[in-house]
């Protein structure tokens, strides 16, 4: 797509001549939409060419039809009304009813009850569309999706999506306010970065004024906004301007959630390419330690919520409002980087075998007995820790 097009020249316009396959799920969703029914609108993503992502380099762009999307979620309303009807006035489902009704439906029917379970066990609050940017739909689409669930399930309290800058900066202040009101309450914007250079880089196709304007609308629609920083992004090259940068950015967004998501490079990546060549030389995990203590400590005037909701992050514990955490957070970091050189390798293995959450489960004797033997039969020393937190880290993608 280019960027150039006015939004009223959005892929969906494009011809699909694809059989209804019933319920589809995509590939992924944030973590905090864990419990959330997975509604998938486009398949795949539309940019598909940042150096970092994965996901999706082999897979072709489309947008479902809205018919098929009605069609799932009126699927997903009839398998919920059979386990409310399972539930009884408990609102327990027992294992083996749940399975009997499983095997009693036919193969292209159980994707759709297994979402529905999902949901259903979940507490049935959120929706959250699918895949990488509902957003390209033309908004009168997308408010015909919306109504839909909400006609059917009137007790959502949330549904939000993944966004794109580029396309969220040339929607209509008007439509955005017409999407919220018909039910999107808040978006996920990956914005990696604030530095231009990075984002040049890494080949996000938006710009730092982009990040902004689009932040901005997202906000001043009533919606909620979550922006990601990746850190580590930079590299040791570029790893002063683009915390420097991205807490910029931020500042002059203010979004309601900052969350984190540090850089790990998958082997089938462009950017693995360039690390294996040299042109990208990664940060050390103590390099991005500091990297995000830089970071902490030039957000300000704004009162967003920092999230480090993702297995790949060092530190799950390092969340907190702004201001008033802001201290504690920048002393999480500050401890660990003051730490022994032994106590931070211990914790970084331990953190990447999912043995410890936080540096003070270090003090438990047993957990530490158990990061020590993990060490020992890694080999684990000074010269190795990163390579070897790298292989660890790989298994998370």
């Amino acid at each position: 797509m280019s960027g150039n097009k006015p939004f009223g020249h959005c892929i969906d316009t494009m011809k699909i001549n694809l059989s209804y396959r019933g319920v589809e799920q995509g590939p992924i969703r944030p973590p905090s939409e864990a419990h959330s029914l997975l509604i998938r609108v486009t398949r795949n993503c539309p940019w598909n060419q940042c150096t970092f992502c994965p996901l999706y380099k082999d897979e072709k762009f489309s947008i479902r039809p809205v018919e098929d999307i009605k069609r799932d979620i009126d699927t997903i309303a009839r398998h919920i009304g059979r386990l409310r009807e399972l539930a009884g006035g408990t609102g327990e489902l027992a294992g083996d009813a749940v399975r009997r009704l499983h095997a009693q439906l036919e193969p292209e029917e159980q994707p759709g009850f297994e979402a529905a379970l999902h949901w259903f066990v979940g507490g049935m609050e959120s929706v959250f569309l699918q895949d990488a940017n509902s957003l390209v739909v033309k908004p009168p689409r997308l408010m015909e999706i919306l109504t839909h669930l909400k006609a059917h399930f009137p007790g959502i309290r949330r549904i939000t999506s993944y966004a794109r800058s580029q396309i969220i900066a040339k929607i209509e202040d008007e439509e955005l306010r017409a999407l919220r009101e018909a039910g999107l309450d808040r978006l996920h914007i990956g914005m990696e970065s604030g530095s231009d250079t990075v984002l040049q880089q890494v080949k996000k196709g938006a710009t730092k004024a982009i990040h902004i304007t689009a932040g901005r609308k997202v906000i001043q629609a009533g919606m909620e906004l979550s922006e990601y920083y990746m850190p580590g992004l930079g590299g040791q090259d570029h790893s002063r301007e683009h915390a420097l940068e991205s807490a910029a950015a931020l500042n002059q967004i203010g979004p309601h959630f900052i969350r984190l998501r540090t850089l790990a490079i998958p082997r089938t990546t462009a950017l693995f390419a360039a690390y294996q060549a040299g042109r990208f030389r990664k940060c050390t995990e103590l390099m991005v330690v500091a990297e995000i203590r830089l970071f902490l400590q030039q957000l300000n005037g704004i009162d967003s919520m920092i999230k480090s909701d993702h297995s790949l992050n060092l530190f799950p514990t390092l969340e907190g409002r702004l201001p008033q955490d802001k201290a504690r957070m920048l002393q999480l970091l500050e401890d660990f980087l003051a730490a022994a050189p032994e106590r931070q390798r211990l914790y970084q293995i331990g953190r990447r075998c999912g043995l410890l959450g936080q540096p003070g489960d270090l003090d438990n004797p047993i957990l530490s007995s158990q990061v020590e033997q993990v060490c020992c039969s890694l080999g684990v020393t000074a010269a190795n820790v990163d390579p070897i937190t790298d292989a660890l880290m790989q298994r998370l993608i």
